[in-house]
């Protein structure tokens, strides 16, 4: 874990004009001159060059409302209405419990050097995006049919995990063969060349479980295209199907090309 660098948070903001309403409680930071936004994100939470900057649920910790909320959301409307630049710098968190944002963000480290990032609103979440192609989705493997079990790791360029076949028959069977975020469908698209052709995504992502586990194949995995579960996969965690869906429902000009 990199050290704390020998300049402060609050140096390193002040030293760039910005400022904020409690230095205690802030995560986001104003240079109205300069027309930059600037907020610190998690590295637990950046996927890539994608880190999540701002979440609904952060609003209210232990029974607590967090000032800090408020105030990066007037911020975020700078971005999205008066067209202020996004900036972000790493921060790492202390003494955080594996997969919790529960309770005071403690920071251990922070790197004083601020990236420009496009601004990108998912269902309630917000995220600091910039243009680096994603890491691939790993590719779906044969698994053993026995009991649907999943998760043993196996050793490919990088580390992926057993994807049963049986597991994913028993979802395409009850789910059918459309992507459950856009409703894409390659049969109907590209007529016998797409039949049975649908990515089919793990609700909770494998490589969190970290284990092997019995799946049930019309819970724990749905039919996604590959767009759709390129798009779950662009941040950290992973977005919901809801949450997608709700995005491309926002985007009232989408249409799907005509051939």
């Amino acid at each position: 874990m990199p050290a704390m660098p020998s300049v402060s948070r609050r140096k390193f903001i002040e030293s760039l004009g910005a400022t904020c309403e409690n230095w205690t409680w802030s995560w986001s930071f104003i240079n109205h001159e300069e027309r930059t936004v600037i907020f610190g994100a998690w590295t637990h939470r950046t996927n890539g060059d994608t880190c999540l900057i701002l979440d609904d649920d952060w609003r209210v910790r232990r029974g607590r409302r967090q000032p800090g909320y408020t105030q990066a959301r007037e911020h975020l409307r700078l971005v999205e209405e008066e067209r202020y630049q996004l900036m972000t710098f790493p921060m790492t968190r202390a003494d955080r419990s594996e997969g919790s944002d529960a309770g005071p963000a403690s920071i251990s480290s922070f790197v004083p050097k601020l990236t420009a990032k496009r601004l990108v609103r998912a269902g309630t979440q917000w995220y600091g995006a910039g243009d680096e192609i994603p890491p691939q989705v790993p590719e779906e493997l044969p698994g053993q049919p026995e009991e649907f079990v999943e998760g043993a790791a196996v050793s490919v360029s990088v580390n992926a995990y057993e994807r049963s076949g049986r597991a994913r028959a028993e979802c395409l069977r009850h789910h059918g063969y459309s992507c459950a975020v856009c409703g894409f469908d390659f049969e109907r698209a590209y007529g016998a060349l797409g039949r049975g052709f649908i990515h089919v995504h793990h609700v909770v992502s494998l490589s969190a479980i970290r284990r092997a586990y019995v799946v049930d194949p019309i819970t724990d995995l749905i039919p996604v295209c590959p767009n759709c579960h390129a798009l779950i996969h662009r941040t950290q965690p992973a977005q919901t199907i809801e949450a997608l869906r709700s995005q491309l429902a926002s985007q009232a000009s989408f249409a799907w090309p005509l051939l």
